[in-house]
């Protein structure tokens, strides 16, 4: 019962305040979160990478509705591609990026979205490396996929992020298996209306290892975005059965999760790249967390309760 409720939370200023003033807050967001700025998040590169973990980065931010913030999220960016290629890290790191925050609930904001993106992307290829494209809520998911086809005309290698519980997910499997396409496939961690999404669990898990099974069947890259140990298992056997090696597909885990497994898998030789976020903007993505799994809840309750 508490997922809905904090993912309705994660889009409430009112609460946004009253979390981020917490003295207790910010050594449990430092579990998921890298820091605030651009140093922190090479140090996260560099201490993963010297595992042999691979890094996608997330400069946080979401929702904008100031130009001149959507412009501060692109030049972060670029920053970072130019971080990358300096210390020679780009082929370890690519990055994430959420259109929202580079202006897509703007007016006009698939053409301004598209706009402020493709100097990210121009500049990760000249760098090395390559943009995944975050999905958001149901409401972005067609403007999203848009500025995928225009950006795959010059930079086939950039990626999507697809969510198994909508209902049109799987035809959006269908449509990306194609060679050089690159795929994460989560679950989903927006507040969704029954009318677009599975609202059970299970329906969640079992549409999930529909579109699994399309992806590792195609000729893409899947990227298994799942902290799940059965939908790991699963992901093996699909890969077995359809002849990829460990270098043809690709798993996916969040920083500060799981990590006894991200080694694990890395040390078996598979290719584990984690999600690594930072920036001030963490407030979303932190409560996003939270309604995921009940551990990273029950984490949160356990500081405040120790530290209040």
């Amino acid at each position: 019962m508490l997922g809905p409720v904090l993912l309705a939370a994660a889009r409430s200023d009112g609460i946004r305040r009253l979390v981020a003033a917490a003295p207790v807050t910010r050594p449990v967001v430092d579990r998921y979160i890298a820091g605030e700025g651009l140093g922190d998040a090479m140090s996260a590169v560099r201490a993963l990478t010297g595992r042999g973990l691979d890094v996608t980065l997330d400069h946080l931010g979401e929702d904008i509705t100031d130009p001149a913030e959507a412009r501060r999220n692109r030049d972060a960016y670029l920053a970072l591609c130019d971080a990358l290629a300096a210390e020679g890290l780009a082929e370890r790191a690519e990055m994430s990026v959420k259109l929202s925050a580079f202006g897509q609930a703007l007016p006009g904001g698939h053409d301004v979205a598209l706009a402020n993106v493709t100097p990210v992307v121009e500049a990760a290829a000249a760098a090395g490396t390559t943009v995944t494209l975050d999905m958001e809520d149901h409401t972005t998911a067609d403007s999203t996929l848009a500025v995928l086809a225009e950006l795959r005309r010059s930079h086939p290698q950039t990626g999507a992020v697809l969510q198994s519980y909508l209902f049109r997910t799987e035809d959006d499997c269908r449509a990306l298996a194609g060679e050089g396409s690159r795929v994460r496939l989560v679950k989903g961690a927006y507040k969704e209306p029954a009318s677009v999404a599975f609202q059970d669990k299970h329906e969640v898990d079992r549409a999930y290892v529909r579109c699994l099974g399309i992806l590792m069947a195609g000729r893409g890259h899947p990227m298994i975005g799942s902290h799940d140990p059965r939908m790991v298992a699963i992901a093996q056997e699909l890969a077995r059965r359809t002849g990829r090696k460990p270098g043809d597909y690709e798993f996916q885990m969040l920083y500060g999760i799981r990590e006894a497994e991200q080694r694990r898998l890395a040390d078996e030789g598979h290719r584990m790249r984690v999600y690594v976020p930072y920036g001030t903007d963490w407030y979303g993505y932190f409560m996003r967390r939270l309604a995921e799994r009940p551990a990273n809840l029950a984490f949160f309750l356990r500081s405040l309760a120790t530290r209040g």
